[in-house]
């Protein structure tokens, strides 16, 4: 689900047996137990110098103590591959941005819980923090000539009051004031209730000092990009009704000499991301026109660095436009995108012609197979990329590709431990809809030793968003469900992203809809292949994969056992405490629930709540703002009172994203089997037997 911004699961969670804990160690050698989660490593952030000769990164290991996944920044010499650390053994480093002339490096940190920008010397390997920050900085971004740093900040804003209290006589421990709330969105996933204020654009020296504010007002500013030496391109949404239209945006031009600002784009939709060209001339930005759907894509547009002659390019690639950066030439662009499982490179023209540049990007989503990637490009007119590779059965390394020297993955994060452990074999297949014929994409992971002989049990693992896509990327998740022999299978159904604005559009106001058919075509599939026993299926799915499994057992009683996670149960409820819950509303739903209830209700999988036979688990994070804990207590409690078997896990301090710590992770995999092993039909055979056996 739409994303704005961006914690140890309690010992008392669901007691549920599970055979990886219960084997001999001896056994565990060769096998991905939940505690090799501990041992991956994986890449983000590639930033290769300007001329082309280094790569800084960011290092991530699970360090198993604070149970967090940290980040190192390490550099890497292109040409021989030599790489060291560079900000290690402290606070986790992120962020890393080259200056201009590639010889210092900025980087984010905390220091005693406050967030720190430093700047980092190449040569003597010195760094000192740029300045003392309250709040965190974000998007640093260096000027032409090397001599201003811009950063966006929050700025607390005055808290709302109607009174005045009395001071309280000394000693008198009184209630905490009252809090007072006057906006539509005040609490958001990951941050909680939310603090009066908005996003603001700063200005501060390369050498250090006191940053400098150049945006105010009531509409959050962001995203600083330089134009010149003395203009800045910000982004944000100063409509009247930008409380409600939260997709609305504009790019603005921002002169430091008088703080003046002026619109370069003006039409209803988001107009963001705007990248300057080599020359200074030509502004490239995505948007698109709003329709006021469920999803559109962005497309590419080229405007004059004044805002005129805006066109847009390549409009027949049938992408949603990521990541963009122009080549040192300035003829053409480099795009990052979603295209059928894989994620792409596109080097697009400016005259709109494309073609796939690098293949293979992916690897930054360890948890389970979503579609993540990252790349940066060189000033050298022969241009070099830097990117994250990823493949089934390794997490992100970095790679490198360009026209003068050799293609090849730099790192090998993880050649310590996966090498050494039986791993899932991979497999893409395609299968048509049963709905209307469509081709749906999917992979399947086979476990260790498969054979085809119809016994295995088997996991349908449905991705959220549901405008997302899964493809082969390694995912620690699935590698546990296959460690424990089950065969597991993940899809894009209709709705995903990365294959065209109409697939995704489908389910449009008809979410879920026939995506259910498209999931039980691929399970169909797998059972006629004879790869799983048709008695031991079982489903999960998380967010917008939770909302279709909480709908698949309100349809079919195939399953033997589900667990919904963080779903949506009632899009009546989530349309009005969500904290997206104006884009549902608007975008998604686009009726008002008090005039037309059924529209929410039509869609909801509480509605479906009386056909349900399957033993179902809900689990949700107790900080979760996106689907709320009360909307899966209600799918609990419905099952409860309908006498089906069902339990409820809450996930302590976990947001939305519960795979944000490595024991939240293990503990939600490992939950979903241990219930899944409950209802296996062969284990309850097996289990029952044993009794006799003992009396």
């Amino acid at each position: 689900m739409p994303v704005k911004r961006h914690l140890i699961p309690a010992a008392c969670m669901l007691a549920l047996a599970m055979p990886a804990l219960a084997q001999d160690k001896t056994d565990d050698s060769r096998k991905f137990t939940a505690e090799r989660v501990f041992d991956l490593e994986y890449a983000t952030s590639p930033q290769i110098s300007p001329d082309g000769s280094k790569i800084v990164y960011v290092r991530h290991s699970m360090d198993q103590r604070s149970d967090q996944d940290r980040g190192d920044l390490w550099i890497i010499d292109v040409k021989s591959g030599d790489q060291r650390p560079l900000v290690t053994g402290g606070p986790p480093a992120s962020g890393p941005v080259w200056s201009p002339e590639g010889d210092k490096l900025l980087y984010s940190t905390v220091k005693d819980g406050k967030p720190e920008l430093r700047l980092l010397y190449l040569d003597s390997g010195d760094s000192f923090s740029l300045a003392q920050f309250e709040e965190g900085p974000r998007g640093a971004a260096w000027s032409p000539d090397g001599s201003k740093i811009a950063v966006s900040m929050f700025v607390p804003g005055d808290k709302p009051s109607f009174a005045t209290p009395p001071d309280q006589p000394e000693g008198a421990e009184w209630n905490d004031p009252v809090k007072v709330i006057d906006d539509l969105t005040f609490r958001f996933d990951g941050q909680g209730y939310l603090e009066d204020g908005t996003e603001q654009v700063f200005v501060l020296s390369a050498s250090g000092g006191s940053p400098r504010q150049l945006t105010d007002g009531e509409a959050d500013m962001s995203n600083p990009v330089w134009l010149d030496d003395d203009t800045l391109l910000v982004t944000g949404n100063k409509a009247e009704d930008r409380d409600i239209d939260t997709v609305e945006s504009e790019i603005y031009a921002l002169e430091l000499s008088d703080l003046s600002m002026r619109a370069l784009t003006s039409r209803d939709g988001p107009d963001q991301s705007p990248v300057v060209s080599p020359d200074g001339k030509t502004i490239a930005f995505r948007g698109y026109d709003d329709h006021v759907l469920a999803y559109e894509q962005a497309n590419l547009y080229l405007m004059d660095a004044d805002g005129s002659n805006v066109r847009e390019i390549a409009a027949d690639l049938d992408i949603s436009m990521g990541h963009t950066e122009w080549a040192p030439n300035g003829r053409s662009l480099y795009v990052q995108g979603e295209n059928a499982g894989n994620i792409d490179l596109f080097e697009i023209t400016t005259g709109g012609k494309s073609s796939i540049a690098v293949t293979g990007l992916g690897g930054t989503s360890i948890g389970r197979p979503y579609a993540g990637a990252d790349f940066s490009i060189s000033q050298t007119n022969r241009p070099v990329i830097a990117y994250t590779a990823g493949s089934p059965n390794t997490p992100s390394e970095v790679a490198v590709t360009g026209r003068n020297v050799e293609n090849r993955v730099l790192t090998s994060l993880n050649d310590d431990v996966l090498p050494y452990l039986d791993m899932a074999k991979v497999e893409e297949f395609k299968v048509s809809s049963s709905h209307d014929g469509r081709e749906i994409e999917a992979w399947v992971a086979l476990p260790p030793g498969f054979e085809a002989d119809g016994s295995y049990p088997m996991i349908l693992e449905i991705h959220g968003g549901p405008f997302s896509m899964y493809g082969p990327f390694f995912a620690a998740e699935i590698q546990r469900y296959a460690a424990e022999g089950y065969v597991t299978v993940w899809a894009n159904p209709r709705g995903s992203t990365g294959y065209g604005e109409e697939f995704a559009q489908l389910i449009d106001k008809a979410y879920p809809s026939q995506d259910y058919d498209d999931l039980m075509s691929v399970v169909d599939e797998m059972v006629s292949r004879n790869y799983v026993d048709p008695e031991r299926l079982f489903v999960t799915g998380g967010s917008g994969g939770g909302v279709l499994t909480a709908w698949i057992v309100g349809k079919t009683d195939r399953f033997a056992a589900a667990a919904t996670i963080k779903p949506v149960i009632n899009w009546l409820t989530m349309a009005l405490s969500g904290d997206i819950a104006p884009y549902v509303w608007r975008h998604w739903i686009r009726e008002d629930p008090w005039e037309n209830p059924d529209a929410y209700w039509e869609l909801s999988p509480i509605s479906l709540v009386g056909n349900v036979e399957t033993p179902t688990l809900v689990m949700v994070g107790e900080e979760d703002y996106r689907t709320p804990a009360w909307e899966a207590e209600q799918f609990y409690t419905a099952l409860k009172l309908r006498g089906i078997d069902t339990a409820l896990i809450r996930v302590p301090g976990s947001p939305h994203y519960i795979a944000g710590r490595p024991s939240r992770l293990i503990a939600k995999t490992d939950n979903i089997m241990g219930w899944f092993e409950k209802y296996d039909p062969v284990k309850t055979d097996e289990s029952e037997s044993e009794a006799g056996e003992a009396e």
